[in-house]
């Protein structure tokens, strides 16, 4: 058992590229001098307004003879639900007419359920669930595969979960909602698993009017939090517009030692060069800084194999640790419509992480009273990851056999490049001789001098189309395709250069939905995605991406308006060609070398998914999510244990009428079944680790003091739960949050 938890993951990392690529410069400039047109244009548009109004013409109100794009956005809606999403297909759709299960945070149930990061909304959506490993790191997962990619504003940006640049942390202050949808979605991602894709959708300046918010909190364990968020048109006629958000948190943390400071700056504009033609940009910029983070998990066992019991605060860090990191995005965006209805979207978006820790892992089983030592192995690392992606997208109505259809076409370019270097210690391997009395008092060590630990350079394109054919006025057709280039090169320390070349890798979409009545409609999908892969046949060939395809049948509702939508599914999820060993090496004459692998069935999910949001009645909100499913490989052995087979995810807020209407309450209940894996005991034996079903209780209340002002206390977990995830790979757990209690006041203007 290696003593050094796994910061890189077992893909190697790609070659540095020679050539250095500057185009957020480009963009800068290119975004200046669009506004420095931008704002005289739409100034002099002004001035010629207000000069015609001297010859006092009267323009006759606009009379809208089609039917409005329904509006995703759910800020100021007060809902658990929305009128359209586009995660799923380029499309925009309701959730109804949407061939697969898709999920949407709201503002109101982020605002309702005081939910801080993408890490507490993958901890209370429908079908998704966490294993942390420990306090910096956690794998996503849902439908028994790993979740790997986040797509903000529809881009996804895959990220390297073992090194976690702060990623799982992202403040939702910037955005409007979170959007999931469940199964393979290659069409929109490219590369990834069949598992899901969580779309985070930032807020726009859209107010004409100065409007904005105060907010302020804390909590237990000395958590504090401040969160300004401000709009307002920046001209009379309201056609340049700007947004301006600000938080801060700082605290503790439920385990010894560890504290955590997040510091988030989003500004973003929006600009009417015409009445059909907006541009908008922005930039966000996330600093988090935690003090003794732990690396690795606590151990199950004592060296004389019984079980351990630790305290949920008991920690393995060292009072000089840190996991230091930074999220910054610069975006700019172009919208125009057409006079046909078609429109067309551009966008760059730059990502740039960054990653500065120094830890201490503590590997080993430890003696009661210090009867024996654990062994310890302290390093540091530096790692840069950046992106950039480039898009364009164009879709519209078209006439066809006397019916209109929508179609959605585009291209997108991303381009990622990661960095790692490490710090090897030259002391500090002596090890902890008693942990049962171990406070973190751990000497710093003495650091060699930094050097190259692995590196990466992957780039992704694809071309995808999809059409909605209405059949008949029930009945409607979705069809897609993508084609995509996938291209990875990486390396380090571990292991040889590694190439991955996928050309022309084509990912289909299929699905159908029949409106049963005006309520209901019946739907059938399927849909695939792809995975590269750098092993080999026994002839040197590299074998092709797995590919994962998942198919989905179900029912939705939408009722009161579109304020309530409900869904009812039953879904398979297969994996083909997963490359595993043939135990023999690659022809000798063939210069690669190494051993040879053959395409074989992988795993495969089947299960089913209830999910009801909305509203059920005036004042009453509430999201409910049931899933179950197995996921077995292709002897019938379960996979993936760690994750969670069955899934209820709970909440609901109702506001008191009457007299007392000024009142807000909620709750809801967060219930898994168990968990397992194995692990090597200290005796050298495979031993089950399992964490039983547990339930979470969160509750709420809020009232309302002015029009303006509000308080709201939260409690989470209130019975106080005590429960861990699993770090498979050594042994260890990680405890989860005990009760806690958040109190704020909020005052909006």
């Amino acid at each position: 058992m290696s003593a050094n938890p796994p910061l890189h993951s077992h893909t190697p990392f790609a070659q540095r590229s020679s050539l250095t690529i500057r185009p957020l410069a480009l963009a800068v400039h290119m975004l200046a001098a669009g506004t420095a047109l931008a704002v005289p244009s739409v100034m002099a548009a002004e001035q010629a307004e207000s000069t015609e109004a001297a010859s006092a013409v009267t323009l006759k109100p606009m009379e809208i003879t089609g039917a409005a794009e329904p509006s995703a956005v759910t800020e100021d809606t007060h809902s658990y639900t929305t009128e359209a999403a586009r995660t799923a297909t380029p499309l925009s759709m309701s959730l109804r007419e949407t061939p697969q299960s898709v999920s949407v945070v709201t503002q109101q149930r982020i605002e309702d359920q005081d939910l801080e990061t993408i890490l507490d909304v993958v901890n209370n959506a429908t079908g998704v669930s966490v294993n942390r490993y420990e306090t910096s790191r956690a794998q996503f997962n849902a439908r028994g595969f790993e979740l790997n990619s986040l797509m903000i504003d529809g881009v996804p940006t895959i990220y390297e979960q073992p090194w976690s640049s702060g990623e799982i942390f992202s403040s939702l202050a910037m955005y409007d909602r979170v959007e999931i949808v469940r199964g393979a979605n290659g069409l929109m991602t490219g590369a990834g698993d069949p598992s899901a894709s969580i779309n985070l959708v930032r807020k726009r300046a859209s107010s004409r009017d100065l409007k904005g918010s105060v907010k302020f909190s804390a909590g237990t364990w000395d958590t504090f939090g401040t969160e300004a968020d401000v709009s307002t048109a920046l001209n009379e006629a309201g056609t340049i517009r700007a947004r301006l958000v600000g938080e801060v948190t700082d605290g503790d943390t439920w385990i010894d030692d560890n504290s955590k400071r997040s510091e988030t700056v989003y500004g973003t504009m929006d600009i009417d060069l015409t009445p059909d033609t907006t541009l908008w940009f922005g930039l966000s910029n996330q600093d988090n800084s935690e003090d003794s983070p732990m690396w690795g998990g606590l151990p199950v066992w004592y060296a004389d194999g019984s079980r351990t019991n630790w305290s949920r605060s008991k920690s393995t860090s060292a009072g000089w640790s840190k996991w230091d990191t930074s999220y910054k995005t610069y975006f700019v965006n172009l919208d125009h419509t057409f006079a046909n209805d078609w429109q067309v979207h551009l966008s760059y978006n730059r990502g740039e992480r960054k990653g500065d820790s120094a830890l201490l892992y503590l590997s080993g089983n430890p003696g009661r009273d210090g009867s024996s030592p654990m062994s310890s192995f302290p390093a540091t690392y530096k790692t840069e990851t950046t992106q950039d992606d480039y898009s364009i997208r164009f879709d519209g109505p078209f006439s066809l056999l006397g019916r209109k259809h929508d179609l959605a076409f585009g291209y997108i370019d991303s381009k990622q490049e990661f960095d790692a270097d490490a710090l090897v210690a030259q002391t500090g391997f002596g090890g902890v001789p008693n942990f049962d009395a171990y406070n973190g008092d751990f000497p710093e060590p003495v650091w060699a001098p930094r050097s190259d630990y692995g590196y990466s350079e992957t780039r992704q394109k694809g071309l995808y189309a999809a059409t909605r054919l209405n059949l008949t006025d029930d009945l409607k057709l979705i069809l897609g395709g993508r084609d995509s280039w996938y291209e990875q090169t990486s390396d380090d320390i571990y292991s040889e250069v590694s190439k991955v070349d996928v050309d022309h890798e084509l990912t289909p979409y299929a699905g159908i939905v029949y409106d049963l009545n005006e309520n209901l409609s019946a739907y059938a999908s399927y849909t695939e995605i792809f995975l590269p892969q750098s092993v080999r046949d026994r002839n040197g060939q590299q074998l092709d991406p797995i590919v994962g395809e998942s198919s989905e049948l179900g029912l939705k509702g939408e009722f009161f308006n579109g304020r309530l939508n409900a869904s009812a599914a039953v879904f398979q999820i297969k994996q083909d060609n997963l490359g595993q060993s043939t135990g023999q090496l690659i022809d000798p004459t063939n210069p690669i070398g190494g051993y040879a692998y053959e395409a074989s069935e992988g795993a495969t999910s089947k299960g089913f998914e209830i999910e009801v949001s909305g509203e059920l009645a005036p004042d009453w909100n509430a999201s409910v999510g049931y899933t179950q499913f197995t996921a077995e490989d292709a002897d019938d052995n379960d996979v993936n244990t760690l994750y969670p087979t069955k899934l209820l995810r709970t909440f609901t807020t109702y506001r008191l009428p009457g007299m007392f209407n000024k009142l807000t309450i909620g709750g809801g209940v967060n219930w898994q079944d168990s968990i397992y894996t194995y692990a090597t005991n200290p005796a050298g034996n495979s031993e089950k680790i399992e964490q039983d079903a547990y339930a979470l209780v969160n509750l709420m209340a809020r009232y309302d003091i002015t029009e303006n002002l509000s308080a709201q206390l939260n409690a989470d977990n209130i019975t106080d739960e005590k429960y861990f995830d699993i770090f498979d790979a050594y042994g260890a757990l990680t405890y989860g949050a005990p009760r806690s209690f958040t109190a704020s006041a909020k005052y909006r203007f």
